[in-house]
């Protein structure tokens, strides 16, 4: 009897771990991509487009059209129409996408003169493997860094790397880090 209830008791583990490490997996499975889609609401979506392909690196992959009734119906904006550029970061599914989005009539602008200024997202972090390129396509589509950038990271986080901050057409805060300028 005590055989039984042994094997019975160690079935029952043996199934709870399985279901568990089933369940575990269709939890990982949950997601069909390793990244996340940013999107950017904008004034001029050409000029965003062209910082952020020319000044940052990106590169446009296509653009679309929202209609303004199918925006209101998913919660996007108020019946307004939405003129979207797909931009991307790498290749692949792993690839970042960073939508900007056109809306017509205006919007309002937050202020965001620091990321502690408002609630919410507050800038996007750009790895780059040169901060010497990095800087030198900047200056090339006339993007200065605000601050003191770039900046040596302190030795506590990692000194071989620097902090660059840069603002899009519309005052958006993008960080770039990667190694000190040599």
């Amino acid at each position: 009897m005590k055989t039984r209830v042994a094997l019975i008791t160690l079935f029952a583990i043996l199934f709870s771990s399985l279901a568990f490490s089933d369940h575990h997996l269709k939890g990982e499975r949950e997601f069909t991509k390793p990244t996340i889609d940013i999107g950017c609401v904008v004034s001029d979506i050409d000029a965003s487009v062209k910082f952020y392909t020319e000044a940052i690196g990106f590169k446009a992959t296509g653009g679309f059209k929202v209609s303004p009734g199918m925006a209101s119906d998913a919660g996007l904006t108020d019946n307004k129409a939405l003129d979207v550029m797909v931009l991307t970061l790498g290749e692949g599914d792993g690839a970042t996408s960073l939508k900007l989005m056109q809306v017509q009539g205006r919007s309002k602008k937050l202020k965001n003169d620091y990321i502690d200024t408002t609630l919410g997202f507050s800038y996007i972090t750009i790895f780059v493997t040169s901060t010497d390129a990095a800087m030198a396509r900047l200056k090339k589509a006339g993007v200065k860094p605000i601050a003191k950038g770039p900046v040596t990271l302190p030795a506590d986080l990692d000194s071989s790397m620097a902090l660059t901050i840069v603002r899009d057409p519309d005052g958006n805060l993008v960080e770039l880090l990667g190694p000190k300028p040599q």
